[in-house]
């Protein structure tokens, strides 16, 4: 993690890309890049918010940082009383403001050490590990898929303990699939400080269906639900903020995915030939399988009825409802398939640095 003494590493030249301040981001942990020229004078500064809106705008990971910069941030002068900077820090919000002297130059970073993000988290998360994982077969014929290994560790076992660093000890697991040998791994918890409560299927449900068994819970926060198949350096406290600060009933998170047509794709007006574009890229957003929703929905799902997210999301959408999307551009996988499971493997090193 950066810290105030070794903010250097969070500078970046404007000339380098999204995906190199999105990585900066993610490996340090800091939350904030420093745009800087060749003399470390501040040109602006990007954070991960920056970060997301752009993607939603469609600009590409590979644009110059300097494209989606603050070019006006906050900043305090070198040599500034500390409480007043820590005063100004939370008049404006902000979890972090460069110091520069005379000439611009940044010379420091003020950090708010204490925010609120150690402290635990309230809000249950409800993980679904009771999928059947046949695309995994062979490997998924004596294991369920959430406890295959990934770096000597099960991929269930290494999102609770990246749910337990950012506060949350409430955990739901919706189990059906060989659910003894989840809860013979897991147990209550308790090795682990935190409570799990198990919510066994007798046939799958889908994603929204496990809710119905949420219903009768004492529910009085968002639900943070997750599928147990998927490893990610998704910062968990970020979503949760944002789902609070933008006034939806659910966020879903997304994840921009792109394809190459293998063809030239004609365009035309009739019999009009009005464009070719040889082998297009098209880029799309798709569901990342983590969602955060309000209590409302849970309390809704008083039956036991099978059902997915996507539909049970859509059909909220036709009622008018305001459903929000929350980019990812951390490191995702979805192990769904032997091929990913292969990736997982050699992915390790990096996801666990």
């Amino acid at each position: 993690m950066i810290t105030a003494g070794n903010f250097q590493k969070a500078m970046l030249s404007p000339s380098q890309s999204i995906a190199r301040a999105a990585e900066v981001l993610t490996k340090y942990s800091m939350r904030i890049v420093l745009v800087v020229d060749k003399d470390n004078r501040l040109l602006g500064t990007v954070t991960d918010g920056d970060i997301r809106r752009a993607l939603m705008r469609g600009v590409s990971m590979k644009t110059a940082v300097d494209e989606v910069m603050q070019r006006s941030p906050v900043t305090v002068n070198s040599g500034d009383d500390r409480k007043s900077v820590l005063q100004l820090m939370r008049q404006k919000d902000i979890l972090q403001v460069p110091v520069l002297d005379t000439s611009q130059r940044v010379v420091d970073l003020e950090v708010m050490q204490d925010f609120i993000y150690e402290t635990p988290r309230e809000n249950p998360v409800l993980l679904m590990a009771g999928g059947f994982g046949k695309r995994l077969h062979p490997l998924t014929k004596e294991l369920p898929k959430p406890l295959l290994t990934v770096g000597g560790k099960p991929i269930l076992e290494t999102i609770i303990e990246q749910l337990m660093e950012a506060g949350f000890s409430r955990f739901y697991m919706a189990v059906h699939y060989k659910a003894e040998l989840l809860r013979e791994h897991f147990g209550d918890g308790s090795e682990w400080g935190i409570t799990i409560r198990y919510l066994e299927e007798e046939e799958p449900l889908g994603t929204a269906g496990a809710l119905s068994f949420l219903s009768s819970e004492r529910i009085e926060m968002p639900v943070l639900v997750m599928n147990g198949d998927l490893l990610t350096r998704l910062d968990f406290n970020q979503l949760l903020d944002y789902h609070d600060s933008h006034y939806g009933v659910a966020t879903i998170c997304v994840r921009e995915h792109e394809f190459r047509i293998p063809y030239g794709v004609v365009q035309g007006d009739g019999v009009r030939v009005e464009d070719i574009n040889e082998k297009p890229v098209t880029k799309l957003f798709i569901n990342a399988g983590i969602y955060v929703l309000n209590p409302d929905i849970v309390k809704r799902r008083t039956s036991a009825r099978a059902g997915d997210m996507p539909e049970l999301l859509r059909d909220m959408i036709k009622n008018g409802e305001q459903i929000n999307m929350f980019p990812i551009h951390e490191y995702w996988l979805d192990i769904g398939r032997v091929e990913e499971y292969k990736q997982a493997q050699i992915d390790v090193t990096e996801f666990s640095s």
